[in-house]
């Protein structure tokens, strides 16, 4: 068995980031690096979108950006200007291109296409097994996330964020392409928290997505047919659908860390690295890669990169609510957005504000279920 200084499991968002900025730092220039997933060549198999201030990191690769978001639902509807916030949109297939591009020229780094089966600290290395092989590492960095592990407790709710997505392309001149739809609670919303997601790539493509915070997946029909109406209801009958997407993500407040050991870390959505509250994780993912090399240069035990947050408790505290009293949603995000300023409700989600910008939000939802959340969790 051959052995390496890092490994990565998974060549997801996380783990091809982490694998990129190795692979930049001269720092890094003599440790070997394995990479490790079923498959290299994903494709548009994503959609990432996040919002910034003014330019990033990846702007070189982006397919859309907006300079407005508009919030719907049946007590406020309204469009904003998010300026100097702008929302960005990053098909996965760019991103991956763009990043294998770099790493691939670096000779100190290594692909294998296999499945993984196990890993396991052994004080010393991390053995990992995967379908064809054995491999040795001295520092392990997982993606793949296995959901039997927060699956399996009940002190912290679970929920999904689950979605069905169809780019269509219409005959003539539809969307507004300069303003994307953040969430349009105008919808059935059937007992749970239902919005629809729409990012107009042009004035005739858009994504238009059903999205769920919830806990039970729905049949694929019925997603579909919430498009379909939405659509008509928009006068929207004749288009095309060139392209769809699905997926889940899991909005859970459970405690990752405690997975970490001295030589393992869980990285992406398996670190908890996906915002709880929201599903949203590529911004996250950009910061805690950054603070990865970083920590990388300094520390080697694995176990002392997680940090405690404030933002954790906010997470827990609305997750709690969302998942007890699940039909919530529509009026909680629309009484936050009718009387915080947009840029301190993104601010906040990005986990960037200070105490008093805390309590501007906090104070602007309904308070009894959330005070109910707070005193069951303190005490």
């Amino acid at each position: 068995m051959r052995s390496y200084d890092y490994i990565i499991l998974g060549a997801g968002a996380s783990g091809l980031m982490l694998a990129y900025r190795l692979a930049l730092d001269p720092y890094f220039d003599d440790k070997t690096v394995l990479i490790i997933d079923k498959v290299k060549d994903k494709g548009n198999d994503r959609t990432w979108c996040y919002w910034e201030n003014g330019k990033g990191e990846w702007d070189n690769i982006l397919t859309k950006v907006w300079p407005n978001i508009i919030f719907g639902s049946n007590t406020h509807l309204k469009t904003f200007d998010i300026t100097p916030y702008q929302y960005k949109m990053i098909r996965s297939e760019n991103f991956y291109n763009s990043l294998w591009k770099t790493i691939n020229e670096k000779p100190n780094f290594t692909f294998v296409e296999d499945d993984v089966k196990s890993f396991k600290d052994e004080d010393d290395n991390v053995l990992v097994k995967t379908e064809h092989a054995d491999y040795v590492g001295k520092k392990l960095f997982n993606s793949i996330p296995d959901p039997d592990i927060y699956y399996s407790q009940n002190k912290y709710p679970v929920i999904q964020q689950h979605f069905v997505g169809w780019f269509v392309k219409t005959k003539t001149d539809i969307f507004d392409d300069n303003t994307a739809t953040f969430m349009d609670f105008t919808i059935p919303q059937k007992g749970n928290t239902r919005f629809m997601y729409v990012l107009p790539l042009d004035k005739k493509t858009a994504l238009i997505e059903y999205t769920l915070f919830s806990k039970d997946f729905l049949e694929i029909s019925e997603y579909e047919e919430a498009i379909k109406t939405y659509l008509k209801d928009k006068g929207i009958e004749d288009y095309e659908i060139v392209e769809k997407e699905k997926g889940a993500i899991p909005m859970t407040s459970f405690k990752f860390a405690k997975l970490n050991s001295k030589n393992i870390l869980n990285i992406g959505t398996a670190g908890g690295w996906t915002k709880a509250s929201t599903g949203y994780s590529f911004n996250n993912t950009t910061k805690k890669t950054k603070s990865l090399i970083r920590f990388l240069k300094s520390e080697r035990d694995l176990s002392k990169f997680y940090k405690a947050s404030k933002f954790e408790l906010y997470d827990l505290i609305f997750l709690d609510v969302l998942a007890n009293y699940n039909e919530k949603g529509s009026a909680i995000f629309s009484s936050m957005f009718k009387k915080v300023n947009v840029k301190t409700i993104l601010k906040f989600l990005d986990e960037e504000t200070s105490i008093p910008e805390d309590l501007k939000i906090i104070l602007s939802v309904p308070p009894r279920r959330f005070m109910q959340s707070l005193l069951k969790r303190t005490f």
